[in-house]
């Protein structure tokens, strides 16, 4: 196993240490250069909390132990979208990284780099218990929820990881990923965990499955894939995968079991049973497995305890806040060897006009029916109060119903399902058939993508096939009951240009690497050259150019063009005046 260093120190043993590679061309004296100059910035700052978004692993990793010895407490909003920023303002006192207005850290002297190292090593420990990192996870009713987390949590959980896994993964070994590190997953899997077992971060985040075949030819043999069951679960058979087979030593995947098909899929492309990572932003990772064999079982992480409280997961360990026993949601059984099989959610009860109404319940019906592939049933406020609705995806069973007979037809089937167990005011009052659920760049469906879809704003979804880096392609379902109708005309609906521009930045910042709309500069050669009906299918092509900062859009359909244009924007201006 290798060494792992305590995270409290890691920067003086990086300085120590200044030609271990920390990255891909990037070795520890660089980094520690980019470390000292994030420091400065944020020790010029006043404030104490500082929200901080930066793509690139190295760069982030540098900003945060940046921050962390300035004695900053640091933020990490999952995206940067509009509304994200806007509930983070009031809970931070300035912004960092990729933000708007984000604070930026000043070149530092070529005459002055030489001493970095030395003056890194001089530097006491970071505070165990009062350094941390504030999370968000999406609670019950879809709003982010802060977490923060202190650094021996963290510590802990790092330790743990490397005690269970680190026998099999020597130092130098390079990790690719599909997840983002401004979540809890990312965060230790791609950044902690690497930097103190001597690993080398990823120097970017893939998108694409075909990025990942192309890059594993040039990765050195025994290389790590964190990715989610969002990337293993779809994994195109058409691509040459021979490369990864040969560069990949493990792979992890976290957000969510992995079906055993998706598993087996998975083994097939990439020659490695993931290794799944169960647990959650609260409690950090409780335990793991491998599908092979058939396996269902958890095997608990080094150090957590678990027991069974009324039939839910109840586990201790130092990854938790707090030094006693935490009840989860999942209920479960034990198995052999002291691991346990998850058996299902507990109930997660509503009130529907003061009829108590199961979520859990909806789903498991849904989900015995044979015209349902996956489901998730959640609440929306409507005129006539609090209602269910729920998103599902069809199977190939209830796919043909949907193209033979429409939305009404697969809706009364399922309503039919519900219907026999359900009271009439529990029935959903909205209901969405992707071709599969939306997840964000951990792979995770959070109740805030479920609630945009439920609310009629975007149309139905099927992505394409991507053609290459930069690109992305999807079908638009236009059904009669999407909200951007209203009042664009009740004799004669269209669907209003600003909402056409709308589907466009949405769907371009759930595929693409383009930058958040508040970086927005201008419009150019715009045109809409036909409308768009209640019935309509079309085809939205999407390129992100980064080279210019432009994404080229249009939307055809089998009538022809119906818009095209360009969006561009702006450099995100950071402070640096350090």
């Amino acid at each position: 196993m290798t060494d792992c260093v305590g995270l409290p120190e890691l920067v003086r043993e990086l300085a120590r240490t200044p030609d271990v590679a920390v990255a891909d061309g990037l070795r520890a004296a660089a980094f520690l250069h980019r470390v000292v100059a994030w420091r400065a910035a944020f020790a010029a700052r006043e404030g104490e909390r500082w929200a901080l978004y930066q793509e690139a692993a190295p760069e982030f990793a540098a900003a945060l132990f940046g921050a962390w010895h300035a004695g900053k407490q640091v933020v990490l909003p999952g995206d940067t979208r509009p509304e994200t920023l806007a509930a983070l303002r009031p809970l931070v006192d300035g912004f960092a990284g990729e933000l708007p207005h984000g604070l930026l850290p000043a070149p530092i002297a070529a005459t002055r780099q030489v001493d970095l190292s030395d003056a890194a090593r001089s530097w006491p420990p970071l505070c165990p218990r009062s350094t941390t990192v504030t999370l968000f996870t999406s609670g019950s009713t879809g709003a982010p929820t802060g977490l923060p987390k202190r650094l021996d949590q963290l510590d802990c959980e790092v330790r743990a990881l490397q005690r269970a896994f680190g026998a099999n993964l020597s130092a130098g070994t390079e990790v690719l990923t599909t997840v983002s590190h401004q979540h809890i997953y990312g965060l230790l899997f791609c950044v902690l965990w690497p930097l103190a077992a001597r690993r080398r971060m990823p120097a970017a985040r893939f998108a694409f499955h075909e990025e990942i075949v192309r890059a594993a030819p040039h990765v050195s043999p025994g290389a790590v894939l964190v990715s989610s069951p969002a990337h293993l679960r779809r994994m195109p058979a058409s691509l040459d995968w021979t490369g990864a087979r040969r560069a990949l030593r493990a792979v992890f995947s976290s957000g969510g079991p992995l079906p055993p098909d998706a598993a087996a899929d998975a083994h097939a492309h990439l020659g490695r049973w993931p290794i799944e990572v169960y647990g959650s932003s609260e409690t950090g990772g409780i335990a793991w497995r491998t599908a092979n064999d058939g396996n269902i079982a958890w095997t608990p992480l080094p150090g957590v305890e678990w027991r069974i409280d009324d039939g839910l997961l109840a586990v201790r360990s130092g990854h938790l806040a707090e030094a006693g026993w935490v009840v989860g949601s999942d209920r479960v059984e034990a198995a052999d060897g002291g691991s346990f099989v998850l058996v299902g959610r507990a109930d997660r009860i509503v009130k529907v006009e003061e009829t108590r109404v199961s979520l859990t319940r909806i789903e498991q019906l849904l989900l015995a029916s044979p015209l349902v592939e996956e489901v998730r049933a959640l609440t929306v406020e409507l005129d006539i109060g609090l209602r269910t609705a729920v998103v599902a995806v069809p199977s190939a069973a209830g796919a043909t119903m949907l193209a033979q007979g429409g939305r009404p037809a697969l809706v009364a089937a399922l309503r039919a399902v519900l219907a026999q167990a359900l009271e009439p005011i529990a029935l959903p009052r909205r209901w969405c058939f992707p071709a599969a659920l939306p997840c964000n760049a951990q792979g995770k469906t959070t109740e805030a993508m479920l609630r945009e879809l439920v609310r009629g704003v975007l149309p139905r979804v099927q992505w394409l096939p991507a053609e290459g880096p930069g690109r992305a392609a999807a079908l638009l379902g236009i059904d009669a009951d999407l909200a951007v109708f209203d009042g664009h005309f009740e004799q004669a609906p269209i669907v209003p240009g600003v909402a056409q521009l709308d589907w466009v930045m949405t769907l371009a910042a759930q595929a693409l690497e383009v930058p958040p709309r508040s970086a927005f500069r201008q419009l150019d050669a715009l045109k809409f050259q036909q409308v768009i009906r209640p019935g309509d299918v079309v085809r939205v092509d999407l390129e992100w150019q980064a080279e210019k900062g432009t994404l080229v859009f249009r939307l055809v359909s089998d009538v022809g063009q119906h818009a095209s244009g360009r969006v561009v924007f702006g450099a995100i201006i950071g402070a640096s005046d350090v």
